[in-house]
C-alpha cells in the first residue's frame, strides 16, 4: 500500500465516522491491484444506496452479545487504553485498537475465492514509557479469509494474525489482550469493574446535525489490568487500569468537520469522563460535540455541548508530520462543578500508520489533576487528536 497526498486528505479524521473515510480509500488501494481499473471505474460510476445498517435512536444494546461484530454495519472498532504498572512503580501507556471495514463492492460479494476481500481487519497498537519519554508504534492490516483475521458475532473475539483481544469468560467481564511487535509486546488480562456505559441517548451516540450522522457507541470505563509487558530485552509484570471503547457506524462525518479531539479520564476517586469535540474549519467545536459523566457505581449521565468547556493551554509540533497539536488542557464541567488540568506524559505519541489506515494522529496516556466538586481530584487518561496533519475534506 502507498500513502498518496490525495488519500491522506480524505483520512485524516480517525473514530468510525470519518475512519469509515479512510478504510473506504485502503480498501480501493487493494482492489485496483486485485480488478482492471477499467473494471473499477466501470463500479465507481454506478448510484445505488448502501445496504447497511444505519444508527438509530431506540437501539436497545444486549450484553454480552453486542462485544460481537455488527457486520450489518459498515465499520466497527475494538480500543483499548491503559496505564500498567511494574513492581517498582515505572510507568506505561498502551492503546490496541482492532477496527474492521466491510468491502462494499459488488465485486467481492460475487466473487468465488475464499480469499475475496469482503471484510478487511487493520490494527494498531503503541506503548509509551514515560520514565524514558519513548514512544513506539505497530499496525497490522489483512483480509477476512482463512483465518488471518476476523471478529465473531455474539462474542468479542478478533484478531489479525497473533495479534487478539478475546473474552475468557461467558459474562464477557474478562477479555485477553495479546501483541507483539519487533522490540515490544504485550500480554494482558482485564476485568470489567463496571457494567457497559451507553454513550448519547436513546442508544445513539450523535455526531451531527442530521440523523444519519451517528453511531452505536459504549465504553467499559475501568478494568483491572495484570499480565506481561515486553520492552526490548526487559519483561515486566506488570498491573494497572484500561478502558475499552466498541463504536459501530455506516456514516461519515458531516461537511465542516476538519478533525475530532477525544477525552476518556478515570479518576482516583472512581469518576470516569469520556468527551469528544468535533472541530469546525473556523477552529471552534461543533454544538454536536458531548460526552459522559460516570460515577463509582456505574451509573452515567450524558453531557452536552453545553455542560462542557475545554481551553488549550499549550502546543506540540511534530517533528516527522509538521502538526501543531494541542499538547495540554483545562477541562471543565458546569455541574457538578469540575475543573481538571490534563498533560500529556511525553509530548511525542504521533502515530504515521503508513501500513495501515494511512492516517496520521496522535494518541497518548495523560495525567489529570484538579478539583471535584471543590475537592482534590486526580486520575489519568488518554486522548486522541485527529486532523491536525491532514484536516478532513469531503469531496476532496
Amino acid at each position: 500500500m502507498h500513502n498518496s497526498p490525495h488519500l491522506a486528505s480524505e483520512s485524516a479524521v480517525f473514530r468510525p465516522l470519518g475512519f469509515s473515510l479512510c478504510l473506504t480509500w485502503a480498501i480501493t488501494s487493494i482492489l485496483l491491484v486485485l480488478f482492471p481499473p477499467n473494471l473499477l471505474a466501470k463500479n465507481e460510476a454506478r448510484e445505488s444506496p448502501s445496504t447497511y445498517q444505519q444508527a438509530q435512536p431506540g437501539y436497545t444494546f444486549q450484553f454480552p452479545h453486542d462485544h460481537g461484530a455488527h457486520e450489518r454495519f459498515l465499520t466497527e472498532w475494538w480500543y483499548f487504553t491503559g496505564h500498567l504498572f511494574t513492581a517498582d512503580k515505572r510507568r506505561f501507556g498502551y492503546e490496541l485498537t482492532f477496527f474492521r471495514r466491510a468491502v462494499d463492492d459488488d465485486r467481492v460479494h460475487t466473487h468465488p475465492s475464499q480469499w475475496a476481500i469482503r471484510q478487511l481487519y487493520l490494527a494498531h497498537f503503541a506503548l509509551t514509557d514515560e520514565q524514558r519519554q519513548d514512544f513506539r508504534f505497530a499496525e497490522k492490516i489483512s483480509r477476512a479469509g482463512v483465518g488471518k483475521a476476523g471478529a465473531k458475532e455474539g462474542l468479542l473475539h478478533t484478531w489479525i494474525d497473533r495479534w487478539f483481544v478475546k473474552a475468557t469468560d461467558n459474562e464477557h467481564k474478562t477479555f485477553h489482550l495479546h501483541a507483539q511487535a519487533k522490540d515490544f509486546a504485550v500480554d494482558l488480562f482485564t476485568t470489567a469493574l463496571k457494567p457497559p456505559v451507553i454513550h448519547g441517548r436513546g442508544g445513539i451516540s450523535q455526531k451531527g446535525a442530521r440523523s444519519t450522522h451517528a453511531s452505536h457507541y459504549y465504553s467499559l470505563p475501568r478494568l483491572q489490568t495484570r499480565g506481561t509487558l515486553h520492552v526490548q530485552e526487559q519483561e515486566y509484570s506488570v498491573t494497572g487500569t484500561s478502558w475499552m471503547d466498541q463504536e459501530f457506524a455506516s456514516s461519515d462525518l458531516e461537511d465542516g468537520l476538519v478533525g475530532w479531539d477525544w477525552f476518556s479520564i478515570q479518576l482516583d476517586s472512581g469518576h470516569d469522563i469520556m468527551t469528544y469535540w468535533l472541530r469546525q474549519e473556523d477552529g471552534t467545536f461543533s454544538s454536536a460535540s458531548s460526552g459522559t459523566l460516570i460515577f463509582p457505581d456505574g451509573s452515567s449521565r450524558h453531557l452536552t455541548r453545553k455542560d462542557l468547556k475545554l481551553t488549550i493551554l499549550d502546543h506540540w509540533n511534530s517533528p516527522q508530520s509538521g502538526a501543531h497539536y494541542p499538547s495540554e488542557w483545562t477541562l471543565s464541567l458546569h455541574s457538578p462543578p469540575i475543573q481538571l488540568h490534563i498533560k500529556p506524559l511525553t509530548a511525542n505519541q504521533e502515530l504515521q500508520t503508513t501500513k495501515s489506515t494511512q492516517v496520521t494522529y496522535w494518541e497518548g496516556a495523560v495525567d489529570v489533576s484538579g478539583t471535584f466538586e471543590q475537592t482534590p481530584a486526580s486520575g489519568m487518561g488518554y486522548v486522541e487528536l485527529t486532523g491536525y496533519a491532514e484536516p478532513y475534506k469531503p469531496g476532496s
